[in-house]
């Protein structure tokens, strides 16, 4: 074979995606939303610069399309090692099909999705090795499935490219890997917003005929299969490229550096801004989002807080009693929502422990998870402001040396540790606590005789509560407080946690069980720390991370957000505070409890205090939520605004403070105050962590 025949699934495929991605690029030039002119130097090198960023990506993408084509052989099909092969198939099916594999560790659909792909993989193999004859013509359908799954996806990425920039202009952003995170409510979005069934139709029919065209160019490669050494020189010559791709990509994203945006956002691939979209983790709100004049958004904001200095949150927070330097535990229970409570109308008797500590508690009945994944909690309580658009602040890389509780602890001469019991490594918590001055004691901490069960999340909530105390007893030695964070892992699909704990057992993966357990986890931690000498001078603060579910019939469903949330301690008298309060709000209330003396950048707030007005944050990755005078205030990428009125459900047989569904019924008139102060409270977050002004004295 010549060296085009070895290279014509890539080479045609290439060509596709070139022609593909400068007719877009044309299309995107003459957009109406591309308001612009462009001088004859920066058309070129939209096109020209643009058109090798695309080369460099193809490259890269089409990894998945060598490993096809490099593995078509008829050698493996041979006796024995034909045999053999579909033994290690078939014996991988059955070990996935148990539903004891490492897949069913993660839980949701993974299992399923290797049992088929297996299952498909088994079928196909046998069908090549026990048909000989067919074998022709079986590979011949399997190229052109892929060649034609390879035209989709770049049509289909031109397609979304165009109505992101119709709807956005710019490509790929957070707001598309958002896309996928939140699959059911786009699909709906897409659904109602574009004529779907014609325009897939239309994309099957143009895929159909251009992968006709480029199997006819193609098929001598699986008509004359190259040899191995061919093979080896094809792929010493792709992984070549491949590496030279992997340099060349981000050198040229680094040419787009002009001071008209639009001449950058031409030239960037798409693919590529997407992959920067996961990394980089932000959404840059004074671009899509409503906005004030910056000193008119920190006026507003200063009417929340009377004591804040211009363009800053910085204020003095006062006692007039002795501070308590009592020790701190805080524990965030992994998607504890407050609907799993007895008091919030739960049945199950799923939570009896937290049922009863809340008896003993200061409680807040009417309190707001900021987000709905375990980074947004952690960010809540440890850096008090509210959730910024785009990913948790945890995730980012400008994440160290903030302004955070573990800070005021240290200034007040505590030993400040994070607790986990997985991996730390995971949702850069490591890098996140570390880089703000906690000590992390992880899963890698833990001596074997210390691990009595553990998951892929990590050990169990038993056996981290065990090493919590170990250390905390070590601590107590040390005459100096201690603050210690610990989250939980075990209420986390796939449920899993020691049998013969609790009457659901465990192997059964029950939501309900990983609850109760939880709850009987915590019950056990609550008698082993009472025995100690330092639990009368602790105060035990205990709140969810989040809820176990965000997804709901509206934008920002309340109830989806509703958490329980307690302080503990023999001096704290037991009563309800039923204020509309956030997540954030929960570590500088204990700080007031405890009469710290501190200057604070928190946005969060002593609930307690007379002059505290009630208002709580909820969101999304992109939907910022303010709640406040019963209204409900959206604010949305393209500066879109929304407002809902929310008009209680009332739930029978549930106290009025432990009532959490409403009905959110969109307002006729906007109330701009409500507007303005939920602009003034997310910019000005966004203001202060952009230029780096949220950060510890």
């Amino acid at each position: 074979m010549t060296l085009y025949k070895k290279l014509s699934p890539f080479c045609s495929l290439a060509l596709f995606y070139f022609i593909i991605s400068f007719v877009l690029r044309i299309v995107l030039f003459f957009h109406p939303i591309t308001q612009s002119s462009f001088t004859i130097f920066e058309s070129l090198k939209i096109f020209t610069l643009g058109l090798i960023s695309d080369v460099f990506v193809f490259i890269v993408a089409s990894i998945f399309l060598w490993m096809y084509l490099i593995f078509i052989s008829n050698l493996k099909y041979n006796k024995p090692s034909g045999y053999i092969i579909l033994g290690i198939f078939i014996a991988l099916f059955l070990y996935v099909a148990s539903g004891k594999s490492i897949f069913d560790e993660y839980g949701g659909a993974l299992p399923k999705i290797v049992l088929i792909f297996i299952g498909i993989k088994t079928i196909l193999f046998a069908l090549l090795l026990f048909l000989p004859k067919l074998r022709a013509k079986i590979r011949f359908c399997l190229f052109a499935f892929v060649i034609f799954l390879y035209v989709f996806l770049i049509l289909q990425n031109g397609l979304s490219e165009y109505f992101f920039w119709n709807e956005f202009g710019v490509k790929y952003n957070f707001i598309a890997v958002n896309y996928l995170i939140y699959t059911n409510e786009v699909i709906g979005n897409i659904m109602q917003s574009y004529p779907v069934i014609p325009l897939f139709s239309a994309l099957f029919l143009i895929t159909g005929i251009v992968t006709y065209f480029i199997l006819k160019n193609s098929k001598n490669f699986i008509n004359e299969i190259p040899t191995l050494n061919e093979k080896i020189k094809l792929t010493v010559l792709y992984f070549g490229l491949f590496s030279l791709s992997l340099i060349a990509i981000p050198t040229f994203a680094k040419t787009e550096n002009s001071k008209n945006i639009f001449v950058n956002e031409l030239q960037a691939n798409g693919l590529y801004k997407f992959y920067l979209a996961f990394e980089n983790n932000k959404l840059d709100y004074f671009k899509f989002y409503k906005t004030l004049p910056e000193k008119e958004a920190f006026s507003v904001l200063k009417q929340q807080f009377p004591n804040i200095i211009e363009e800053n949150t910085k204020q003095t927070i006062s006692s007039d009693s002795i501070e308590n330097h009592k020790n701190v535990v805080l524990i965030t229970i992994e998607s504890l929502s407050a609907d799993f409570m007895k008091s919030y109308g739960n049945e199950q008797n799923i939570t009896p422990f937290l049922d009863s500590l809340s008896q003993k508690s200061l409680q807040f009945t009417n309190l707001y998870a900021a987000g709905n994944r375990t980074v947004r909690g952690l960010e809540a309580v440890t850096l008090c402001l509210p959730p910024t658009a785009g990913e948790s602040v945890v995730k980012r890389e400008d994440n160290k040396n903030k302004f955070s509780t573990g800070s005021i602890f240290k200034q007040k001469g505590y030993d400040v540790k994070f607790m986990y019991g997985g991996d730390a490594f995971f949702d850069n918590m490591q890098d996140f606590y570390s880089g703000n001055g906690y000590t992390i004691v992880d899963q890698s901490s833990f001596l074997p005789e210390e691990i009595t069960f553990s998951n892929v999340w990590g050990v169990c909530d038993e056996d981290m509560y065990n090493k919590a105390v170990k250390v905390m007893n070590a601590e107590a030695k040390e005459n100096k407080p201690f603050f210690n964070h610990i989250m939980t892992v075990s209420n986390h699909r796939p449920f899993t946690y020691p049998n013969n704990k609790i009457d659901i057992p465990g192997d059964i993966k029950s939501r309900d069980g990983g609850v109760k357990y939880t709850d009987f986890a915590l019950k056990k931690f609550f008698e082993m720390a009472s025995k100690q000498p330092w639990f009368k001078n602790t105060v035990f603060v205990i709140v969810a991370d989040h809820c176990a579910s965000s997804a709901g019939k509206t934008q920002l469903p309340l109830d989806k957000y509703r958490i329980p949330a307690f302080i503990y301690n023999a001096d704290i008298k037991p009563e309800k505070c039923n204020k509309l309060m956030s997540q954030i709000d929960l570590m500088p209330t204990l700080f007031g409890l405890l009469h710290f003396n501190y200057e604070s950048e928190f946005f969060g707030q002593d609930v307690l205090k007379p002059d505290y007005k009630p208002r709580a944050f909820i969101a999304t990755y992109q939907d910022l939520g303010l709640i406040k005078d019963n209204v409900l205030t959206i604010l949305s990428p393209k500066k879109v605004v929304r407002q809902f009125n929310l008009k209680l459900k009332p739930k029978a047989g549930v106290q009025d403070d432990y009532q959490i569904y409403y009905d959110e019924i969109p307002l006729k008139t906007e109330r701009t105050d409500l507007v303005n102060n939920a602009v003034s409270f997310y910019q000005s977050a966004s203001y202060l962590l952009k230029n780096k002004k949220y950060q510890k004295f």
